[in-house]
């Protein structure tokens, strides 16, 4: 009797939880106001109290952006119309009183007007909207499925998203409805709605779709074909493609802001005119960038990037792997696929070597510390940023490119970073079903290539030695030289503003530090004579090390005089030469057979 008394009440308690349901219907009457207006219908639900939410951050692009900030006054009624008494808690939550109401349907609109790949935008051309910066979910319910209604605005015919349409996909009444299988997946769809460009191409066995918003100089059957051989490319670095279908959302505006990475798709925000042959290259690699991270990070991740935290930054000393080993991929991929000869691709090496080391703060901050501290730092530069951090992206692409370096000389040239990639994503994320941990990284890492990797971590990743690349790629045919120039610099960055010669940046240890140049500074006149950026900067080119002269600056609109000479500055350089016959450089090197 008491097991058939458990077994009645687990079946209610199931029958109940399968009935909730959650219908978000969005819509745009007015876009010229940018505003998205917002129901999301919660049916079934037994608490007498429902606090929902909307996320503070979206997953890959680590600041929290407060999205809260874009919603109106949120609005919540019972299925009969009744108000329904509704507070806000805390800056992205609110309580509502639903007593015994089965049904709950609350209203809200959200100002979209930022068109970047992490944020929102509403115009009389177009919509685009990442889903953390529009939809609320219930509290304890994100792995709830449900719908999506969008109607669009009646000029608008098109709907790009990879969220799956309900039945056979027909619109009705100019609306369409798209199912999700929790909130994760709904948030990790963009969707671009208006009037926009779209084709599609067939590579490594999946349909790739392409939506692409505003006028720019790109030839469609170019990047049918360009962007199948990336995708052939990455792919084979796995082996297997995880995806049926894939959609790139391209916005071609007139400043472009890189890309954003999602499950089974990406949106990129490119420069209309990037298709020209001197630029296309730039956008070649950010498709490779935003594709790989289908595997690194999407699926390869640390274990805190999932389940996502929505309402706090979710820390991870790992993001040099994430992004950096992705930066390192974008330009091999490059290299596979043919769009790179050999000397091509060694220039992006030796370019992204001497950035890092003639940058600052590469000697201030550890990688691991520049990936935990993304939140606060990398995100929220200042002046200063340049003399005490360091990009996790190109710090991350040279322990990269020194880690399969290793691996292919322990290996003898018959593995690469390939099949480490491989094994990560088949132990953690198909048998597993998670991420990893910085000291599970690590370990697998040392496992796979048979070494003790304990000081390389203290000293590269967890310190800021300077790695001994001619150790590491003398094995590959790679003669590396180092050469350390003293360049003659006052040590200031300047840029005009109206008219003012204003000082934007001070490096640290020079010159311009040492006689008190601050950011902000406006330099008005130069050994008696006053300047603007060009003959300030023909000024300064002309001076030796040591020779001295005056400026006169303008600070908090107090004129200063101040005595100063010219400094110097050691910058490291590196060199290559590759030895042509080297079987593991050109295994290193090779392109996609």
């Amino acid at each position: 009797m008491i097991k058939i008394s458990l077994l009645f009440v687990s079946i209610i308690a199931s029958v109940s939880l399968f009935a909730q349901s959650i219908h978000h219907k969005l819509s745009m009457p007015e876009p010229q106001t940018h505003y998205f207006h917002v129901e999301m219908e919660l049916t079934d639900f037994e608490e007498e109290e429902l606090t929902i939410s909307i996320p503070v951050w979206t997953p890959g692009s680590y600041l929290v952006r407060e999205f809260a900030k874009n919603i109106n006054l949120v609005r919540a009624k019972d299925g009969n119309g009744n108000v329904l008494p509704i507070d806000k808690t805390r800056k992205n939550k609110w309580k509502i009183q639903k007593g015994d109401a089965k049904k709950v349907i609350v209203n809200y609109e959200v100002y979209a007007f930022e068109l970047t790949v992490r944020t929102s935008f509403l115009d009389l051309t177009h919509g685009y909207l990442n889903g953390t910066n529009i939809f609320m979910y219930p509290e304890e319910y994100k792995s709830l499925g449900g719908k999506l209604t969008i109607t669009p605005y009646k000029e608008f015919k098109k709907i790009t998203t990879a969220l799956p349409r309900e039945g056979d996909g027909e619109q009705t009444d100019h609306s369409t409805t798209f199912t999700f299988r929790d909130f994760d997946h709904l948030v990790d769809s963009p969707i671009e709605i208006g009037n926009q460009e779209e084709f599609s191409f067939q590579a490594a066995g999946v349909k790739h779709n392409v939506a692409m918003y505003g006028p720019g100089n790109y030839d469609i059957e170019k990047l049918k074909k360009d962007m199948a051989k990336i995708v052939e490319a990455t792919t084979a670095v796995f082996g297997q493609n995880p995806n049926d279908e894939y959609w790139f959302i391209i916005h071609n505006t007139n400043v472009g802001s890189g890309g954003l990475e999602h499950k089974e798709s990406t949106t990129l925000n490119v420069n209309r005119w990037t298709y020209s042959e001197d630029k296309y290259i730039g956008f070649l690699s950010l498709v490779a960038h935003e594709y790989f991270h289908l595997w690194n990070v999407k699926r390869i991740r640390p274990i805190e990037l999932g389940p996502f935290d929505y309402d706090n930054e979710n820390y991870t000393d790992l993001l040099w792997v994430m992004e950096g080993f992705t930066s390192y991929y974008d330009e091999l991929i490059l290299r596979r696929a043919g769009f790179y000869d050999k000397d091509q691709y060694l220039n992006v090496v030796k370019g992204t070597m001497n950035y890092v080391e003639s940058t600052p703060g590469n000697n201030v901050q550890p990688v691991a510390h520049a990936s935990f501290d993304a939140w606060i730092k990398a995100y929220r530069p200042n002046e200063n940023s340049r003399n005490t951090t360091i990009s996790y992206y190109s710090k991350g692409h040279l322990i990269a490119l020194v880690i399969d370096a290793m691996i292919i000389k322990e290996s003898k040239g018959k593995k690469s970073m390939d099949e480490f990639m491989q094994l990560l994503y088949s132990k953690f994320y198909k048998d597993m079903g998670r991420g990893f941990t910085a000291e599970e990284f690590q370990s697998t890492l040392e496992s796979f290539i048979g070494i003790d990797l304990t000081s390389f971590f203290k000293d590269h990743v967890y310190g800021t030695k300077t790695i001994d690349y001619k150790k590491y790629f003398e094995p590959l045919g790679l003669d590396i030289e180092l050469s350390s120039n003293a360049s003659v610099t006052f040590g200031v960055a300047t840029s005009e503003d109206d008219g003012r010669l204003v000082v934007r940046s001070v490096t640290a240890n020079s010159m311009a530090e040492n006689v008190g140049i601050s950011p902000n500074d406006e330099i008005i006149a130069f050994n008696g004579f006053r300047v603007d950026g060009k003959s300030f900067t023909k000024y300064v080119a002309d001076l030796k090390p040591n020779q001295e002269f005056n400026l006169i600056i303008s600070r908090d609109e107090q004129l200063m005089s101040i005595d100063a000479k010219m400094g110097t500055v050691e910058i490291a350089r590196y060199n290559f030469t590759f030895d042509e016959d080297n079987k593991l450089g050109n295994y290193w090197l090779r392109e996609k057979m």
